[in-house]
């Protein structure tokens, strides 16, 4: 075996698996993680940890592979992530953890990822689930079912406290289950038993309370008896560019076209949820989402170009994921930006005036400043838009909460540290605060603020 080299992973043929919604990795066998384990240094200074959001113990769990004892892998792994499961699915460890692999500097990285997901499988697969802990009777609520939610709830839930999830939709799981596509991320089979094994610690989930309508956090301290409240209630409100034409017939935000396709089984015959799937499907924007809209609109049968006002080295979306887009057929234009949705005389897109682009001078985050080219417009063919431009928080949250301060992107202001806000007793992370960003995230700001959370609660009496 070439120690340099990461033991492949098996994938799903491209021009098969275009049509149908099936997950495109198959994941290591057994073999093959024990494989991929040894190429571990088992460093004494692991910088992979220091990598990681959650800081999952790294070399003890692949260490456990090596040896062949994947429940106690699992249970290693389980003290510091809630979704493991999910994270080796979705996570972005070539720029977090596998980026600071020692394996990395004369070779290729280990696949961590991928072992976390194998040993999250076998789990699974073998029934080993969490147990509950004993409860203190202190009842603690959190507002939102997605990475950030569940994380703090598993983790308050086995420090002993009473945890309520209060979720929006008629499903758990949050981006997970709406943003998310099966073919990445395959909804009964791996995010509804990560969420049954944080029920199993006790935590109860109520679906379809909307919190600042059906009840305020004000009303849940005030009156229901909760000592204290998470937001972790994501960023689902859709970005547009404010372009002409942009109310058009055919023109969809990316979380309407995946919420309609992940939630409500548009993709499945079975399920009379519509969707347009249109021939000529342009998608805007460069993140994960992006990639994620397209390839579900190439697995509905269209054609599909996306659009980026940047180069490919500024995408912003997984390597994996542009490759995988590739692979299927999906093209690009770089450096393009819309200008204008064209309509036709019944009020459907009927193309797309854009402009080229080049780059500039860096801003203050370090990215060039795409600048239009003068007369590089033209008319790029297409009968659906989806704009993939990010999210910000619905204001309900905050417009009806007592003291709880926003920024001017109406993202609720918290410590980075430990998600406490302007409000007293009441923390945030993931999506809320930060705007849209990556599942792992979320989960890191779920654990610091449960941790914050437990010490407020310690120094208030029962």
């Amino acid at each position: 075996m070439n120690m340099l080299k990461r033991v492949p992973v098996r994938e799903q043929n491209p021009d098969i698996r275009i049509n149908n919604f099936e997950e495109v990795c198959f994941g290591y066998t057994y073999n093959e993680a024990q494989a991929e384990s040894a190429r571990c240094l088992q460093c004494k200074n692991p910088k992979c940890v220091q990598g990681c959001p959650v800081s999952i113990d790294i070399p003890g769990f692949i260490g456990k592979i090596v040896e062949g004892d994947i429940k106690e892998a699992f249970n290693i792994i389980n003290r510091y992530s809630a979704l493991p499961a999910i994270c080796g699915r979705v996570c972005p460890q070539e720029i977090q953890c596998e980026q600071k692999c020692i394996r990395g500097i004369k070779g290729e990285p280990v696949s961590i990822g991928k072992l976390e997901r194998f040993v999250a499988d076998w789990a699974r697969e073998n029934n080993i689930r969490p147990t509950r802990t004993k409860q203190n009777g202190r009842k603690v609520a959190i507002i939102g079912s997605g990475p950030a939610g569940l994380t703090c709830a598993k983790e308050m839930a086995e420090l002993g406290y009473d945890v309520t999830i209060f979720e929006a939709l008629h499903e758990p799981g949050g981006v997970l289950v709406y943003g998310i596509p099966e073919f990445r991320l395959p909804k009964e089979a791996v995010v509804k038993p990560e969420i049954e094994n944080i029920k199993a610690l006790g935590v109860k989930i109520e679906t379809n309370v909307i919190v600042g309508k059906s009840v305020t956090i004000d009303e849940l301290l005030d009156k229901e008896g909760y000592e204290a409240v998470f937001i972790g209630s994501g960023a689902g409100l859709p970005k547009f560019m404010g372009i002409p034409g942009e109310n058009a017939n055919g023109v969809f935000s990316a979380n309407e076209y995946l919420t309609r396709s992940n939630l409500m089984k548009a993709f499945d015959k079975d399920y009379d949820t519509p969707i347009i799937t249109g021939k000529k499907v342009t998608v805007v924007g460069g993140g994960n989402v992006a990639m994620d809209a397209a390839r579900t609109a190439r697995r509905l049968g269209a054609q599909v170009t996306v659009v980026y006002r940047r180069s490919e080295a500024e995408l912003p979306a997984r390597i994996e994921e542009v490759h995988h887009a590739k692979e299927e057929g999906i093209q690009f234009k770089f450096l393009t930006n819309p200008k204008e949705i064209l309509i036709n005389d019944k009020g459907w897109v009927k193309g797309m005036r854009c402009v080229k682009m080049v780059l500039g001078e860096e801003d203050a985050s370090g990215r060039r400043i795409p600048m239009e080219v003068d007369g590089s417009d033209f008319i790029l063919d297409t009968d659906t838009v989806i704009m993939s431009l990010g999210t910000r928080p619905n204001p309900l949250i905050a417009s009806t909460t007592k003291g709880l301060k926003t920024n001017k992107y109406g993202c609720i202001i918290a410590d980075e540290d430990t998600g406490l806000t302007s409000r007293k007793g009441v923390f945030a992370g993931g999506d809320a605060v930060t705007g849209s960003a990556t599942v792992i995230l979320a989960m890191g700001a779920g654990k610091a603020a449960a941790k914050a959370m437990h010490e407020y609660l310690s120094l208030t009496s029962s």
